[in-house]
């Protein structure tokens, strides 16, 4: 938890490598994922680094393999999974492997050429097949087979000699074509058709084409001319089709012999091609991943500088300072595995900017580390509210969301993620809904069951109430009397004095009472006052973990103090009369402490703020019949001395830290110039040692990494500066306190639309007592449970979710957090990994 209350120390390192150890070293601290490097070759361009010819045929290997798997996937091959991801290759081994793709990627293209090939053929024997079976039944349909010969021309002493063309064209061309070859001819052309009834199998995109035959008659070369550009220019495909019924008969055994003869030649292609495909799928998962984290180990080392002599590579990258000796270990065997008679060295150097923001989280804590930052990275070192979180935002979210039933709904879906998240990661969806619920499994589950607590507490299951303890509430009047008085009202102060309270949450019988929105508004109203004045003092004493670590302990007094005691004076007041309210106020006390006389704490409140006396609205009653005008004796007193130390807490706020600053400002000049004029060497380190940046070191003394105090601005600025927080401050505990009111709001509106949804929805399945309302009561139940998931549940829900974030980052963590940091990146081939991974539909 240490490191999740505070981001870890980190240290910037500078590495020197052996270049034939390069490689190993970079791929075991790939391997651990702790070491983020920084780019010292910024100013070139990616063609100018010294590893661009390994990282350029990484790319052509990986180019490869995305067609060899395009090509598995087009024939159906399922790519099985890995068991074991592989480990990155040698440099030596690239050379093996681009062989083996190449020569894989070969084969398949020879495979695919082949195949596209004899599939041209088989369509083109397909397509002459039905032509000459087609012509010949037209021929047929002639009167004779000598008519026939002397229309079509086999008569040398025929006057009318006619010729014609047969071909295909595609089917939703027919018409068109028909269209022109009747318009350039004149009507002159004499066409027949006739559809081919099974769909062709384009070879070249694989898709499914519908065609028709065609005989076209003509007379004349020029007319011939003309209707073999139409057929051209509609993509129509001739064949040569005989004349006599002998010579298409021959022609057409041929064809349909051949065609036998290269269907199982296909047939022998496609089972080749079949097992070769079976056994590269098997390869193609560890190509890939052995590619790809080559290609990402060549990418981090051209970040790396050569030295002057060329002999060493030099780095520098930030790394947790706890994890150095890892580090160090995994430098160390990566030249003992390559031989290096030279050992590389990690060397820790001074840092001139913020160090990157490290908390180490797993996979319970990771869910609520990524809401903090989507608001913002934590400044380094700052105080991390995400531990904090994973307690306070379950927990406000079920003060809006409190339904036991709704809460289960949750808390099953919930568990249902967390059971079966090995099996619900490795399918990578692009369904980004799908993507968030899966990231957020824990805080679903922690939300499902703090939402059952509350819904215990409150009392509600779909908007009923469980009677588990039995009701402590006791009527003083006989049952006719409470039958026939419908203005009777039920004295508070009456009660069974032999029963205690009921155990644990609201009284069940509250569900039947006419002033059950009365009672439960004003309790849900002051519980979400009280949570969020708690909430809001939490957060401004988390500001001094800050202080204290960042050495600025003189901030307690001038920032801390005045803003803790500006909410406890005032707010934590107000609390605190609700409190003594509640104790001091009950049904069965006398007059002057009964219910009748409780005051009204908002009105007492604002009294306070405009420095108000209570009005006496019964003056003409004797003093004894009065409710007294305050809660105790001396109250006005406290109250006017409460309210002047809150405003006497503004003007520190808004001048304690300027002038602070100021002067520290004034006194590094006075101690930077001596009495001659000349730089003091000695107070001039003391002075660096205090104030200098972030050097990454553990010896650092202020490790202000982003938690700026503006000591280098102008005093205007500064000045200017603190009067805008002080004023956002000093409004921000008014709005902020009203804006936990969303508690209260959301509560009570999530209670009466579940209140109505059974109302108007699940109370009309108990009409009829009959068979046939069984099965009335079955389809209600469903419309109610659908209705209950979908508006309760989800949209509910989702509302509830994000008031309880808005809670968290403006109300919570604007007093005490800055998130002006970036998040530390390290090298992990494992997320290189994850993120090249091509997700898939669910």
């Amino acid at each position: 938890m240490g490191s999740l209350f505070r981001s870890e120390q980190m240290s910037l390192c500078q590495v020197f490598i052996q270049p034939e150890a390069a490689y190993a070293s970079v791929n075991l601290l790939g391997e651990q994922g702790i070491v983020q490097f920084r780019d010292l070759n910024g100013e070139m361009s990616a063609f100018q680094r010294k590893f661009v010819s390994e990282v350029r045929r990484c790319e052509e290997v990986e180019r490869k393999l995305r067609y060899i798997a395009v090509e598995v996937k087009k024939d159906g091959v399922s790519i099985p999974e890995l068991e074991e991801i592989p480990e990155a290759p040698n440099p030596r081994e690239l050379i093996d492997l681009e062989a083996q793709v190449e020569r894989t990627e070969n084969e398949i293209q020879e495979l695919s050429h082949n195949a596209t090939n004899l599939r041209s053929n088989f369509v083109e024997l397909t397509e002459l097949r039905n032509v000459l079976e087609k012509t010949d039944s037209f021929f047929q349909e002639q009167e004779g087979e000598s008519v026939g010969r002397a229309l079509i021309g086999d008569e040398p002493s025929s006057r009318t000699q006619l010729g014609f063309v047969a071909g295909v064209v595609p089917r939703e061309r027919v018409f068109s074509f028909e269209r022109m070859l009747w318009r350039i001819s004149r009507g002159n052309v004499f066409l027949r058709r006739a559809d081919i009834e099974e769909p062709l199998l384009d070879p070249t995109t694989g898709k499914l084409l519908l065609k028709t035959v065609f005989v076209a008659f003509y007379q004349g070369e020029q007319l011939k001319t003309r209707v073999k550009k139409v057929c051209s220019g509609f993509h129509a495909t001739l064949y040569p089709c005989p004349c006599t019924l002998a010579e298409r008969n021959t022609m057409v055994t041929e064809v349909r012999t051949r065609l036998e003869d290269l269907n199982m030649v296909l047939n022998q292609t496609d089972d080749h091609r079949q097992r070769v495909l079976v056994t590269v799928a098997r390869e193609i998962p560890r190509w890939t991943v052995m590619i790809r984290k080559m290609k990402a180990i060549y990418h981090t080392m051209n970040m790396f500088n050569m030295d002057v002599t060329k002999k060493c590579l030099i780095g520098e990258c930030w790394v947790p300072t706890k994890d150095l000796g890892i580090v160090n270990r995994a430098l160390a065997d990566g030249g003992k595995s390559v031989g290096s008679s030279i050992p590389s060295f990690l060397n820790v150097i001074q840092a001139c900017g913020p160090p990157p923001t490290f908390n180490r989280t797993n996979k319970f804590t990771q869910g609520f580390q990524n809401l903090i930052d989507s608001y913002g990275i934590a400044s380094y070192r700052e105080v991390n509210p995400a531990l904090y979180t994973i307690v306070t935002f379950p927990f406000l979210f079920a003060v809006m969301f409190g339904d036991l039933g709704h809460g289960i709904i949750l808390t099953v879906f919930g568990l249902w993620m967390v059971v079966r998240e090995q099996v619900l990661s490795k399918k990578k969806s692009t369904n980004e809904i799908w993507n968030i619920f899966f990231a957020g499994r824990y805080i679903v589950l922690m939300m499902g069951l703090f939402s059952m607590y509350t819904g215990f507490i409150y009392n509600d299951i779909f908007s009923r109430s469980l009677n588990i303890f039995g009701s402590s509430w006791k009527i003083n009047y006989n049952i006719s009397t409470v039958e026939h008085n419908e203005m009777l009202q039920l004295d508070p102060a009456t009660h069974d004095y032999n029963k205690k309270p009921y155990p644990f949450g609201i009284d069940p019988v509250w569900q039947l009472a006419e002033n059950k929105i009365i009672f439960l508004n004003t309790y849900k109203m002051k519980l979400s006052i009280i949570l969020g004045v708690v909430h809001m003092i939490f957060g401004v004493f988390l500001s001094t973990a800050n202080h204290v670590h960042f050495r600025k302990a003189v901030y307690i007094v001038l920032e801390f103090l005045p803003q803790v005691l500006f909410l406890i004076l005032l707010f934590l007041y107000m609390v605190v009369m609700m409190f003594m309210k509640f104790v001091m106020y009950a049904a069965e006390n006398p007059l002057k402490r009964s219910a009748r006389c409780a005051p009204s704490v908002l009105i007492m409140f604002i009294n306070m703020m405009l420095v108000k006396a209570p009005e006496d609205k019964e003056p003409d009653k004797p003093p004894e019949e009065k409710c007294d005008l305050f809660m105790y004796s001396g109250q006005h007193t406290v109250q006017l001395i409460l309210l002047l130390l809150a405003v006497l807490c503004i003007p520190v706020m808004l001048l304690g830290k300027p002038m602070y600053i100021l002067l520290c400002s004034n006194r590094r000049k006075n101690r930077k110039v001596g009495s001659n004029g000349t730089q003091s060497t000695s107070t001039e380190m003391q002075v660096l040692n205090g104030s200098a940046g972030m050097t990454g070191t553990p010896s650092n003394k202020n490790e202000d990494g982003g938690h700026s105090d503006h000591e280098d601005e102008p005093a205007m600025e500064i000045i200017i500066h603190q009067i805008i927080h002080t004023i956002e401050y000093v409004l921000s505990t008014v709005s902020h306190t009203a804006s936990y009111l969303r508690l209260w709001a959301l509560s009570l509106a999530h209670a009466q639309l579940s209140e109505v949804l059974w109302t108007m929805v699940m109370q009309k399945g108990f009409m009829f007592r009959n068979y046939g309302g069984s099965v009335f009561l079955y389809v209600i139940f469903a419309a109610w449970a659908a209705l209950t998931v979908s508006i309760l549940v989800m949209m509910e829900g989702l509302s509830a979710f994000l008031h309880t974030l808005r809670l968290h980052w403006v109300e919570f963590m604007s007093k005490f957090y800055e998130g002006l940091g970036y998040p530390f990146q390290p090298f992990s081939l494992k997320k290189v990994m994850d993120e090249t991974e091509e997700p898939n539909e669910t």
